[in-house]
């Protein structure tokens, strides 16, 4: 049986940051605000994950209450998600994400991205698609008040 499913995240930009995006440093003068790392990419790609096997969502697995996830690698909360697809007979197919971001420049950083989560999610890059577009200055993330993801996983069992 096959599933498809759609994860979509957005962070606000805040000074004082780091900015993680699919598991990778962008150098920046603000990083993405969170009680995680706030990795936008990696929290929709875990979004997608979790929907299309009808887990549910990060929220539900990863609560921003619970102190145990404040500051988490986001890599390593991806891999968690990925176990537990894994452990109920899932595997992925392929992975198609944007980044939504008018700066920083995201192309120069996207090769590492898609090793990092390939690696992650036990697979060939050549599954993993991440790509990054801005909005011509409109809206939130056109205006550098933030920065958004989506991701649409295929998987089957």
């Amino acid at each position: 049986m096959m599933r498809i499913g759609h994860g979509y995240d957005v962070h606000r930009l805040k000074e004082g940051r780091k900015l993680i995006i699919g598991g990778v440093l962008i150098p920046f003068e603000r990083g993405l605000d969170g009680h995680s790392d706030a990795d936008v990419l990696l929290h929709a790609i875990m979004d997608a994950m979790l929907g299309a096997a009808a887990f549910g969502d990060i929220g539900q697995m990863f609560p921003d209450k619970d102190p145990k996830y404040e500051g988490a690698d986001s890599l390593e909360l991806l891999r968690k998600v990925y176990e537990r697809l894994f452990n109920a007979g899932w595997k992925i197919n392929n992975l198609d994400c944007t980044v939504v971001a008018q700066s920083p420049k995201l192309a120069g950083f996207i090769p590492q991205m898609r090793e990092r989560i390939a690696v992650t999610l036990n697979t060939d890059t050549s599954c993993v698609s991440v790509k990054a577009t801005t909005e011509e200055y409109l809206g939130f993330t056109g205006s550098g008040e933030g920065i958004a993801a989506h991701a649409v996983i295929l998987i089957d069992n």
